[in-house]
Order: structure tokens, then C-alpha cells, then sequence
């Protein structure tokens, strides 16, 4: 019977906006927005930083695989939240959630990984400056770049094959924007204990270890740049990983609120507010803490727009 039950379901229902009636278009027009700001900012990091033969070096190679990731993953759930809003049937076919929570946890896991890699990366440059070209090297980040989207790859195959071995039986009612594998567990009527300790087990390698490596790498970090001498040459040391570390910040404290906790203890409303955080306002302000204060990139702009800029005609007298 909980095979049957299972088979039958063909789709979900998502009922993340239910409640809010009367804001369905002012949120449609915020998400609009701020879908149109991440796809513009972070297309510009990517095709900027590949123009500019300058800006071909490791931390830009990084950057450009986080801003293609942060392209990835909001468009498998923001264009469907857009959708709902202003549609009567709030629904997803059970082979489309399957897809977008694979996607999904794909690229929000190679995102971690890549956070660590570009925080050894900055490690590197500031700890070990004269042996940055050596260390990394063409090889080394183009290997540590393809190290994360595999883990990601590899991550998102374990939890959506166990998240969809669940039955579910009759209730496909899921409260929440998007699939998502806390509110699919609650919805289960399984016994869900082997995915809460894969979340916890395989948490321990897709986010506490590569949080842990960043800590410790900004920790070498810090204490380098206390040993400099001029403050100035201390801000402009720190400049340089500043943005990364307050991505950090904003992306794993989001994502270890999420995932790395019982599902017992887990509160939809709260959930879903910090949902959004990471999974739509991150991504977009990616780009603008990457390029407010980066000066590589303002004359990388600037040598492009010189070199596109027509030649002013000269009229011989």
C-alpha cells in the first residue's frame, strides 16, 4: 500500500505563498528584480573577467565558476516562484521536484566546496606570496575548481536518492517555496532517520570541514597581515579577501542553519525566511560586494570601454 500510495503522487503542491494573497504581485516584482540584478551581475563578473587578459589568474578563475553557480542555482527555483505567484495552480510535477532538488543541492554544495577554495587560494597569495605562482598554478586551481563541482555532483546524488526512496502518502501539500529536502522529510511518511544522518554525516564533509578550512586559513591570514608594518599596506592586504569573507558568512550561516540540524527541530516560518536569504539575496549580492571596491575589475571596465569606444573623426584643414 505505501508503494501504491507512493506511485500514485504525480505531483506537489507548493504552498510557500499561500498566506500572502495580497502581496502576490509587489513580490512577484521584488523577485523579478532581484532575479534580473543576478543574472546582470554576475554575467558581468564572468564575461569581464574573461576579456581581460589581466583578470585571468586564479582568484578570478574562482570567481568566475562562483558566479556561474550562483546563476545555476538561483534558476532552478526563482523563475518557478515568479511563476507561482501569479498563477491559480501552485503545483510541480513529482519527476520536475525531483529535478530541482537534485539541482538545487548540487549547486549549493559545490558553492561550499568553492567558498574553501578560494579561501586556500587567498591563503596562498597573502601567507606565501613569492611561492603563489608555483603553488597555484594552472593545474592546481583548474583541479580544485572540478574538485567542487564533482563533491557537489556527488552530494546531490546521495540526497536525492534518498530523499525520493521516501513514501508519501496522499498528503503532497508542501509548505514551502520550492523542493527542498527538510520539507519533503516533513511531509514523508517514512521513517526518515537514515537521511537525517546522511544530512548530518556527509554535512560534516560538504560544510563543517571546508568551514572549518576557511577558518583556519583566515585565521594564518589575519595573523599575517597583523605583522605588516604600515596600516596601509595592512588594509590593502585585507581588501583583497574581504568581499570573500563576508560571502562566507552570509552563505554558510544561512546553509548550516538549514541543513546541518534534526528535522524535529526544524520551524517552516523561520526556514523559509533564511531560504530566501541564501538562495535569492546571496546570489545577488555576490557581485556587488565582488565589485564595489575591487579595483581590477573598475579598469578592466574601463580598458573595455576604451577599446570600444569609437575614434573621434579628425577633419584636416
Amino acid at each position: 500500500m505505501e508503494g501504491k500510495n507512493q506511485t500514485a503522487l504525480s505531483e506537489f503542491i507548493i504552498l510557500g505563498f499561500a498566506n500572502l494573497n495580497d502581496f502576490q504581485v509587489l513580490l512577484f516584482t521584488v523577485f523579478l528584480m532581484t532575479y534580473i540584478c543576478t543574472l546582470g551581475g554576475n554575467l558581468f563578473i564572468i564575461l569581464v573577467t574573461m576579456a581581460d587578459p589581466h583578470l585571468h589568474t586564479p582568484m578570478y578563475h574562482f570567481l568566475r565558476n562562483l558566479a556561474f553557480l550562483d546563476i545555476c542555482y538561483t534558476t532552478t527555483n526563482v523563475p518557478q516562484m515568479m511563476a507561482h505567484l501569479l498563477s491559480e495552480k501552485k503545483s510541480i510535477s513529482y519527476d520536475g521536484c525531483v529535478a530541482q532538488l537534485f539541482a538545487f543541492i548540487f549547486f549549493v554544495g559545490s558553492e561550499c566546496l568553492l567558498l574553501a577554495a578560494m579561501a586556500y587560494d587567498r591563503y596562498i597569495a597573502i601567507c606565501k606570496p613569492l611561492r603563489y605562482s608555483v603553488i597555484m598554478n594552472r593545474a592546481l586551481y583548474g583541479r580544485l575548481a572540478a574538485s567542487c563541482w564533482t563533491g557537489g555532483f556527488l552530494n546531490s546524488v546521495v540526497h536525492t536518492a534518498l530523499t525520493f526512496r521516501l513514501p508519501f502518502c496522499g498528503n503532497n501539500q508542501i509548505q514551502y517555496f520550492f523542493c527542498d529536502i527538510p520539507p519533503l522529510l516533513l511531509l514523508s511518511c517514512g521513517d526518515t532517520s537514515v537521511n537525517e544522518l546522511a544530512l548530518l554525516s556527509i554535512g560534516v564533509f560538504i560544510g563543517w570541514a571546508p568551514f572549518l578550512g576557511i577558518v583556519v586559513s583566515y585565521l594564518s591570514i589575519i595573523s599575517t597581515i597583523l605583522r605588516i608594518r604600515s596600516s596601509e599596506g595592512r588594509q590593502k592586504t585585507f581588501s583583497t579577501c574581504a568581499s570573500h569573507l563576508v560571502i562566507v558568512l552570509l552563505y554558510y550561516g544561512s546553509a548550516i542553519f538549514t541543513y546541518m540540524r534534526p528535522i524535529s527541530s526544524y520551524s517552516l516560518e523561520k526556514y523559509r525566511l533564511i531560504s530566501v536569504l541564501y538562495s535569492v539575496v546571496t546570489p545577488m549580492l555576490n557581485p556587488v560586494i565582488y565589485t564595489l571596491r575591487n579595483k581590477d575589475i573598475k579598469g578592466a571596465v574601463k580598458a573595455m570601454g576604451r577599446r570600444w569606444q569609437p575614434p573621434i573623426p579628425s577633419f584636416d584643414m
